[in-house]
């Protein structure tokens, strides 16, 4: 078995690695400030001036779309498994991905289209997305139901003529406090009747639609993800075009499964890089502090933190790999126990590490002095997003289960 990457991609990964050096990595305190600064003047749903200002020099040097693969307008995409180490390095800043155009919602966003719509879709969302011009939205989950179990969904897609007449509450909706959000994807019942799996659809919506209502910002653990932000979303008789409906009708699960798949491995891919950044923080840190008379890393219950780190780390990371290898050559319906196994153990493993770089930094890992306590606070979010743990170690045990039936 061949492990090493292409001479593409570690030609890419370098580029990638001088451009975070050069770009990101010196403007992380200079976003904080700005944002905090629209903060304080009231209004802090605001794109913002310096991630606009390094997305042309990421274009310009090739480091753009790097996400979709197959595709005719995005010529550019690769291949899962040459994303995956680069999609990793993007992920050891929060707000990195966004600069190369490769951030959530809106990669998997963009491969739904490209995907499962139609050319006259492509080219009113999809091409304005793949500029960077707009962002988007993916309305799933709903505040009254048990989410994990997407038939409990419970929206309203009634047909009526030309056009589709939604109703119903969303929330978490995430990316829809940009003001660049012009679309939503909706995923709603189309037929309460049809058998369990048929019931729902997606359809494309436009973000300044009438009927459309942001209720509110959800904070994740007093962080307000500004500008990007999780809402809550009431939409009241909103009536979209026929023609905006992906795939057709019944057909949401069918897309829920091929978007959800290419979306899951890419929050694992981003964030074995965050727990890469924690490790490093943690051994800075460890280094550079003496407690009772000897520098802390010297200190035996830290080395086998460290090490255990390190392991977990690298086999979540080859397991990541795995994955994306079988989504590139058998797909991903074939893949499903491995993107499966991957989205449990990922972010578990990612919030263990950073959890002991918190632990090592002391009373410092909790503020916002390193990027390490909102590193925790999104990284905690991801045992339920795209689906609970519970959910995901359930289908791998039918899976396995019926090896054996």
């Amino acid at each position: 078995m061949d492990f090493d990457y292409s001479p593409k991609v570690k030609d890419m990964q370098a580029r990638l690695l001088a451009f975070m050096d050069e770009h990101i990595y010196p403007n992380e305190v200079a976003v904080e400030r700005e944002v905090a600064e629209n903060r304080a003047k009231g209004n802090p749903w605001v794109p913002v001036k310096i991630i606009e200002q390094l997305k042309p020099k990421a274009r310009q040097q090739g480091l753009w779309n790097l996400f979709l693969p197959q595709s005719p307008r995005a010529p550019e995409g690769l291949s899962n498994l040459e994303y995956a180490p680069l999609s990793e390095i993007m992920g050891r800043v929060y707000w990195a991905s966004e600069v190369f155009n490769c951030s959530a919602p809106d990669t998997g966003n963009m491969e739904t289209i490209e995907r499962y719509g139609s050319e006259a879709n492509k080219d009113e969302w999809l091409e304005p997305l793949l500029r960077g011009e707009i962002r988007s939205a993916f309305l799933m989950t709903e505040p009254a139901v048990a989410s994990s179990d997407a038939t409990n969904i419970e929206c309203s897609m009634r047909r009526d003529g030309d056009h589709y007449v939604i109703n119903g509450r969303k929330w978490w909706s995430s990316g829809a406090g940009d003001p660049r959000c012009a679309v939503y994807i909706v995923m709603g019942k189309t037929d309460p009747e049809a058998p369990r799996h048929s019931q729902q659809s997606m359809i494309l919506v436009p973000a300044n639609t009438p009927g459309i209502k942001v209720i509110r910002h959800l904070s994740v653990y007093g962080y307000d993800h500004a500008p990007h932000g999780h809402m809550e979303i009431e939409l009241k008789d909103v009536r979209v075009p026929v023609g905006n409906l992906l795939l057709g009708e019944g057909r949401g699960f069918e897309i829920a499964q091929g978007r959800l798949g290419p979306g899951r491995i890419h929050h694992c891919m981003r964030t074995i890089g965050a727990a890469e950044r924690a490790l490093e923080l943690m051994c800075r840190r460890l280094n550079s502090r003496v407690a009772f008379g000897r520098r802390i890393s010297e200190q035996g219950v830290w080395r086998e933190r460290i090490a255990e780190s390190r392991c977990m780390i690298d086999q979540a990371r080859l397991l990541t790999l795995k994955a994306a290898y079988m989504m590139d050559t058998v797909g991903n319906k074939v893949a499903k126990a491995e993107i499966a196994m991957i989205k449990v153990i990922a972010p578990t493993m990612a919030l263990q590490v950073v959890d002991w770089a918190i632990q090592a930094h002391g009373g410092c890992g909790v503020t916002d002095d390193t990027p390490l306590a909102g590193m925790w606070a999104g990284l905690r979010t991801l045992r339920f997003a795209d689906g609970p743990d519970e959910v995901h170690r359930n289908a791998i045990a039918k899976l396995e289960l019926g090896k054996y039936a």
